[in-house]
């Protein structure tokens, strides 16, 4: 006679298991003790409060978040920040940017820049030197998260970073992009705007022009640009 199944709608069981419900049951029966229920008890205890702590600070860091709102909408238009992550970037950065001369100090306050080893002419290392932490942990995530976002502008920079440098190094410098463009919102408080993903070929086509330019002239021409369209 074949075993009977565990009905689907029984308790605490698992819809792929098999066994009879008897065995189950025996098998709960041998297994958890006595002193297994009173540690599950005292579990259990501490789950309430833990939610209600847990209520109480995220209501403290909502009122604690109020001052920096509008800054944090304003970086959550960057591809892969969202508000939680908004939120800590400005909790580490601050809101006043006139306390960092250039972008380029701020991300080597971040430690998003390679550090200076160098001996006898040859740099030793490439990795990142030592800064604020949850900063550069949260950005790098950023990064991980805009390398995703399909047609823009920094998915195409890490694609063309990791195509020279690796996938590492190519985060590392999208992380220090973001946190330059956070650098000039903040500055500027003006809205991100995507370059778009086409940029660097865009700009690949008008280094190139220019490059056929110099040698045209170079060669004792006088060169007169008119675009294809204009042209027809």
């Amino acid at each position: 006679m074949p075993a009977k199944a565990i009905p689907s709608g029984w308790p605490n069981s698992h819809r792929r298991i098999t066994a009879p419900l008897e065995a189950l049951r025996e098998a709960l029966r041998g297994r958890v003790a006595r002193h297994h229920r009173f540690l599950l008890r005292l579990h259990l205890q501490q789950i309430d409060p833990i939610n209600a702590a847990i209520g109480e600070i995220d209501q403290e860091v909502d009122a604690q978040v109020e001052p920096f709102r509008t800054a944090i909408q304003l970086l959550t238009t960057i591809p892969g920040i969202s508000e939680l992550s908004a939120g800590v970037i400005l909790a580490e950065i601050g809101r006043d940017m006139s306390r960092f001369p250039t972008a380029g100090h701020l991300i080597s306050w971040a430690g998003l820049c390679p550090k200076n080893d160098e001996s006898a002419g040859k740099r030793r290392s490439t990795r990142m030197r030592k800064g604020a932490l949850w900063l550069k942990t949260t950005l790098v995530q950023c990064a991980w998260a805009a390398a995703r976002k399909k047609a823009s502008y920094l998915q195409a920079q890490f694609h063309r970073l990791r195509a020279r440098r690796g996938a590492k190094k190519a985060i590392g410098a999208l992380a220090a992009s973001i946190l330059t463009i956070i650098y000039r919102m903040l500055t500027d408080g003006t809205l991100y705007h995507d370059l778009g993903p086409d940029h660097f070929d865009k700009r690949g086509e008008g280094k190139q022009v220019h490059q056929l330019i110099n040698r045209v002239q170079n060669l004792g021409f006088t060169v007169e640009i008119t675009p294809a369209q204009a042209a027809a």
